[in-house]
């Protein structure tokens, strides 16, 4: 499971549902989380991806520094499944994604890591799975961590 998390200022995700675009999701500061989910990916996985993310002190402080996790933050996480982080460049020039999950096999890992933020205390906003998507944010800092269990 990957996960890129950015610490933003606000984020929002829009989501093409039957030929309309609508608001799917939508955060002030907090944590924006693309997350992709591989094929050996499980439950288990899920719930250590969501306490990762839910600990990760890169919230700033009283002192602006960065040691505090959203946890004691904000809490608002808008977090929208992304497969393409599973993209492999290095065979040529156009990806390949033989390691990102099928939709099927995803989807309950996304919601699982979803469920358990939700119930470590988050404000969780989401994409909608399987739509296009068009996502906004304003990066904070700029501050991004790549996380892999």
């Amino acid at each position: 499971m990957r996960a890129l998390v950015q610490r933003v200022l606000n984020a929002s995700v829009d989501a093409e549902v039957d030929g309309t675009t609508i608001r799917a999701g939508e955060i002030e500061k907090g944590l924006l989380v693309l997350l992709g989910i591989t094929h050996t990916d499980t439950e288990a996985t899920a719930k250590k991806m969501a306490e990762k993310i839910w600990n990760l002190r890169i919230m700033e402080d009283e002192n602006d520094v960065m040691n505090i996790s959203i946890a004691d933050s904000t809490k608002s996480i808008l977090l929208i499944s992304q497969f393409t982080l599973y993209g492999d460049t290095n065979a040529g020039r156009r990806p390949t994604w033989t390691a990102a999950a099928k939709p099927e096999y995803a989807e309950p890992l996304v919601n699982k890591v979803v469920a358990e933020l939700q119930q470590l205390g988050a404000h969780i906003e989401t994409g909608r799975f399987r739509t296009y998507m068009q996502v906004s944010s304003v990066n904070d800092g700029p501050t991004t961590v790549s996380i892999e269990i």
